[in-house]
């Protein structure tokens, strides 16, 4: 059994983050990607799923074929929003029996255009209760935003719920962040608060312009007038872009090792050249 808590303790952690893909082409740069990366010697990979359980099935297909093909554990994301328990219990009882023993707890977010929600949950800690049910030698994650959840009504409380979240869980990966001191502040705000869980700080090299500005949008994610700056240049250059995110990303890494950072959370975004290129600037190839 791999737990992914288990391997936090063991020192820093690298991990890289893939999407469910959704063509042929979409799936070959997956495998690719997956490849590629593996030679960086993860700690773990995580696979997201799509809004509403849209990618339940490829979610869980991929995350069983990579967790048996690759020498390091990959953690299904899974959201209760618009699941029944049932769905829940049997999608968690086949990744059991699959060998997987890590989960990556989330709320997941309500349809865009304001709709009725369906399901039975509506809280990440109501589908911790679930995955410790179906097995408790699960490692549980949960997600966390430095700059505060988007619904949160003010700071004390979004620390307060967060803290409580994490004490049920074995570790916390952050949304992505452009400012390293957010990330620095909410890990003192979660100490005061007797919170000591690992939380893995999410950091993304960017590819798209309208993307980024859009995803920071929607997370609550502030982009420094100089980044802003930065972007404008590169912006309609997809090449420049990418270099671009290369550098704001390596830039990030550097800083948040100094803190001494549990460990980083890479979005690979299915392909492996910015990841590799990280990985140089900073001498971390092993």
């Amino acid at each position: 059994m791999t737990r992914i808590a288990d391997l936090l303790a063991k020192g820093t952690s690298w991990s890289f983050e893939f999407s469910p893909p959704r063509s042929e082409a979409a799936q070959l740069a997956f495998d690719d990607a997956v490849s590629e990366l593996a030679a960086l010697e993860p700690t773990f990979v995580s696979i997201t799923y799509g809004a509403m359980g849209s990618t339940r099935d490829t979610t869980r297909d991929l995350v069983v074929r990579v967790n048996g093909e690759q020498t390091f554990p990959a953690m299904p994301h899974l959201t209760c929003v618009g699941h029944t328990r049932t769905e829940l219990t049997d999608l968690l009882a086949t990744y059991r029996d699959a060998g997987i023993h890590n989960v990556l707890a989330l709320a997941g977010d309500p349809p865009a255009d304001g709709s009725p929600v369906d399901g039975d949950f509506t809280y990440a800690t109501e589908l911790i209760d679930i995955v410790q049910e179906v097995d408790p030698g699960f490692s549980i994650g949960v997600a966390a935003f430095p700059e505060l959840h988007p619904r949160s009504p003010d700071r004390a409380t979004d620390r307060r719920y967060l803290a409580a979240k994490l004490a049920r869980a074995d570790f916390g990966l952050t949304q992505f962040f452009w400012e390293v001191e957010h990330y620095r502040r909410m890990v003192e705000e979660l100490a005061e608060l007797g919170c000591d869980t690992p939380v893995l700080p999410g950091v993304m090299p960017f590819v798209n312009v309208a993307g980024a500005r859009r995803m920071s949008a929607i997370n609550g994610t502030h982009i420094p007038d100089d980044l802003q700056a930065r972007l404008d240049e590169v912006d309609g250059d997809p090449e420049a872009t990418r270099r671009l995110g290369v550098a704001v990303a390596t830039d990030l890494v550097a800083e948040l090792l100094e803190l001494g950072v549990p460990g980083v959370h890479l979005y690979a975004m299915n392909k492996a050249q910015s990841i590799q290129e990280i990985y140089d600037r900073l001498d971390l190839r092993p």
